[in-house]
């Protein structure tokens, strides 16, 4: 009797131990974060390795990284060549076969995406920082949103069987949220389809695209390329009397420049926040933020 006491008990302590995990999930960036913190609820804990303020493609490891690493059961990135300059070294040192790539645990968020402007011909390194996979900032269309997090459901619900229905059912909330949102966005912005901006990097061609703005150049000759002044130069005569009202940029660009850009040219740089927090309830509201800035912009020249 005691030895069968014994076993129920062992039993009972497993089924509980089972049901008191939650899986270590670890997201490079905050908005795969945001969208990870929505579908995951609270099944799971999150952790982000960059912040919203930094540069995606240059986040400076630091040493706290390799411990989140090691303890996580999936990795989200997002692919595309985006983090390549950052996380293999840290994926190798963290010592955690389960996300390596190819494993389970290791999750690419574009390979769920449309990718815009991939290269039609050889890259090489005159061409400036250019992603030979293609644009990787497709987490500025909030319907990409939406398509990681029903891929990351799938994902989540393989890893935690027990949970996957419930991990489901979260992101078939947070894209019924986003679907409802959209209508009311685009009508904020409409008054402004077609009409041209200049940006510092193309950071928000699927915002644009999404939105109905189009590209009339950018700040950088070339992708991650500081602009020379012969080119600002260039850049400015070709802008005059093109009816550019705007100059976007990332918060964490130099000012200096744009705001000669926009002076020169009779336009108004609008500083956007290119990342949101990470965290449940932080996507929507951040693009909901991005829209209202442009729009406000656009009213004050």
């Amino acid at each position: 009797m005691k030895k069968l006491f014994f076993v129920f008990t062992l039993a009972a302590l497993a089924m509980t131990a089972r049901a008191a995990h939650k899986l270590e999930v670890v997201a490079t960036l905050p908005d795969l974060g945001a969208v990870a913190a929505e579908v995951g609820g609270a099944l799971i804990n999150l952790n982000t390795l960059a912040n919203p303020a930094e540069d995606p493609h240059f986040v400076d490891p630091r040493p706290s990284f390799a411990k989140i690493l090691n303890r996580a059961d999936l990795l989200i990135e997002g692919g595309a060549e985006l983090e390549i300059g950052w996380m293999p070294p840290l994926i190798q040192n963290a010592r955690n076969a389960r996300i390596l790539p190819g494993q389970p645990g290791h999750f690419i968020a574009a390979e769920g995406m449309e990718i815009k402007e991939r290269p039609t011909g050889p890259v090489d390194r005159s061409q400036g920082d250019v992603h030979p996979s293609g644009n990787p900032h497709f987490m500025m269309d909030p319907i990409n949103a939406g398509v990681l997090a029903g891929r990351l459901a799938e994902r989540l619900g393989k890893l935690d069987p027990e949970h996957a229905a419930q991990f489901t059912a979260n992101a078939q909330k947070f894209t019924d949220e986003l679907k409802a949102a959209l209508p009311d966005l685009e009508k904020m912005i409409a008054p402004m389809k077609g009409q041209k901006v200049i940006t510092y990097h193309k950071s928000f061609t699927y915002f644009m695209d999404r939105f109905g703005l189009e590209l009339f150049d950018t700040i950088e000759p070339k992708p991650g390329i500081e602009p020379s002044p012969s080119h600002i130069t260039s850049l400015i005569q070709k802008a005059k009397g093109a009816g550019i009202k705007l100059v976007l940029i990332e918060e964490n660009r130099p000012r200096k420049t744009p705001e000669r850009v926009a002076r020169d040219i009779g336009a108004k740089v609008v500083v956007l926040h290119h990342m949101p927090e990470s965290g449940p309830g932080r996507y929507l509201p951040w693009m909901r933020g991005l829209v209202e800035a442009i729009v406000q912009a656009s009213k004050n020249p």
